[in-house]
C-alpha cells in the first residue's frame, strides 16, 4: 500500500492499524531548535481520546505518545521524528462475524476489490485510529508555525442541527463533549445525540477550522494553492465528504458586489471588510484568517441492521457490533486542526525558500 505520506517540505508518513500493537508517523522536514518534547504533544492527544465521554466510543485507549528520535536535550535537530503510540484496548474479537461480510458505507468492499485482502478489525488501516498520529504531527507543526499563529477547531453542526453564529463563543467549546461553540445547541445536541445512539445509530457532522496569525504569501500559483492542499488533507480524514473555503458553496447565491471582500489601508497594513473568501486568494494567503469546513458522514459501523454481501456473493446482513463513535465528527475537530497546521507547516516552510525577506503582514512595498 502506497501513499501514507503527505506534505513536501514538512512531510508527514503515518503507518499502523487500529488492532495492530501500535501506530505511529514520521515527521520530515521539522527545522532544527524547536523546543518539543512528549509534553507539547500530549494535550493535543488527550483532546481526541476516545472514552473521554458517553458520545463517543468507549475504547480506552491512553494515547501515550512517544518520541523515538529527531529530538536531543528537548530541541529538534532537524532529522526526522519518529513517534509511537502503544495499542493497548483492542477487542478483535468484536469483529469476528464481519470478517466474511462488507459492512455498508465502509472502505471494507473497497479494500477488498483493490488488494484481495483486508484487516477487518476495527477497519485495519482505514480506521479513525490512524488520526492520532496526525493529530501528534499537527503538534510538531504547531512548533514550526511558532505562537503567532492561533488554529482552532469547532463542531457547527450536528445531524440537521446548526449552531446559532450570534452565540459563538470560543471558550465553549473547552466546555462541553462536542466542541461546540455555541452553549445553547450544546445542550440540544445532548439529548439529540443520546436519542441516536439509543437508537443503534449514527449522524454526520460539519467542523469548522480557523487559523489566524496566517502570514500573507503561503501558497503558489495553479498547482501549488494554499486552498487546495488544505482541501486535500481535510478530505483524506476519515469519512469526510466535502470541504469548503470562506464561504464555500454559500457564495453561489451571492452577487459580485457581496462576494468580493473591500481593501482599505489601516495603519500603513491592507485591511478587509469581510472575509468571504477565507483568508485566499488566487490559492495564496491573504493575512486574514484562513477559515475552512468539512462535513463528516454518519459513522457506518452501526447496530442498525443494513443488506450487503458477503466475500463469496452471498446476500446478507450486516449488524456491526463493537465500540463505534454515534457521531464520529465530535473526535474529528482536533483532527482538523491537526491538518491545517501540518499545511500551513508546509507552507511556510515552502514560503521562506523562496521569499526569506517576505513580510509576515499584508504591508504593500512603498515606492
Amino acid at each position: 500500500m502506497s501513499h501514507n505520506s503527505f506534505g513536501h517540505l514538512f512531510r508527514v508518513t503515518t503507518w499502523g492499524e487500529s488492532h495492530g500493537p501500535a501506530i505511529g508517523c514520521v515527521v520530515d522536514g521539522c527545522p532544527p531548535r524547536l523546543r518539543l518534547s512528549e509534553a507539547d504533544i500530549q494535550p493535543w492527544l488527550d483532546r481526541r481520546r476516545p472514552g473521554q465521554s458517553k458520545f463517543t466510543t468507549q475504547r480506552q485507549e491512553p494515547d501515550a505518545v512517544r518520541i523515538l528520535s529527531g529530538v536531543f536535550e528537548g530541541q529538534t535537530t532537524g532529522t526526522p521524528i519518529a513517534l509511537v503510540i502503544e495499542n493497548v484496548d483492542q477487542r478483535s474479537r468484536d469483529y469476528g462475524e464481519i470478517a466474511e461480510r462488507f459492512r455498508p458505507g465502509h472502505a471494507d468492499l473497497a479494500y477488498e476489490l483493490k488488494y484481495g485482502i483486508r484487516d477487518y478489525r476495527g477497519g485495519g488501516r482505514s480506521s479513525a485510529r490512524e488520526t492520532a498520529m496526525r493529530v501528534a504531527a499537527g503538534a510538531v507543526a504547531r512548533a514550526v508555525l511558532g505562537a503567532g499563529v492561533r488554529i482552532r477547531g469547532a463542531l457547527v453542526q450536528m445531524g440537521p442541527h446548526r449552531i446559532e453564529r450570534g452565540r459563538w463563543d470560543w471558550a465553549a467549546v473547552d466546555e462541553n463533549p462536542f466542541f461546540c461553540p455555541d452553549p445553547v445547541a450544546a445542550v440540544a445536541w445532548e439529548e439529540y445525540l443520546s436519542a441516536v445512539r439509543k437508537a443503534g445509530s449514527s449522524c454526520g457532522a460539519v467542523i469548522e477550522v480557523v487559523a489566524e496569525g496566517v502570514p500573507p504569501g503561503l501558497g503558489a500559483p495553479v498547482y501549488g494553492k494554499l486552498d487546495a492542499d488544505l482541501a486535500g488533507a481535510l478530505m483524506s480524514i476519515n469519512a469526510v465528504k466535502g470541504v469548503e473555503i470562506g464561504d464555500g458553496f454559500a457564495v453561489a447565491a451571492m452577487s459580485g458586489a457581496e462576494d468580493a471582500d473591500e481593501l482599505r489601508m489601516q495603519d500603513g497594513v491592507v485591511a478587509f471588510g469581510s472575509n468571504h473568501a477565507g483568508g485566499i486568494l488566487g490559492g495564496i494567503s491573504s493575512g486574514q484568517p484562513v477559515v475552512a469546513r468539512f462535513v463528516v458522514k454518519p459513522t457506518s459501523s452501526i447496530l442498525t441492521p443494513r443488506l450487503s454481501v458477503d466475500r463469496h456473493g452471498r446476500e446478507v446482513e450486516v449488524v456491526t457490533k463493537g465500540r463505534h463513535d454515534p457521531c464520529v465528527g465530535i473526535r474529528a475537530v482536533p483532527v482538523g486542526e491537526a491538518m491545517m497546521a501540518c499545511v500551513l507547516a508546509d507552507h511556510l516552510l515552502r514560503h521562506r525558500a523562496q521569499n526569506p525577506d517576505a513580510p509576515a503582514v499584508a504591508r504593500l512595498p512603498r515606492n
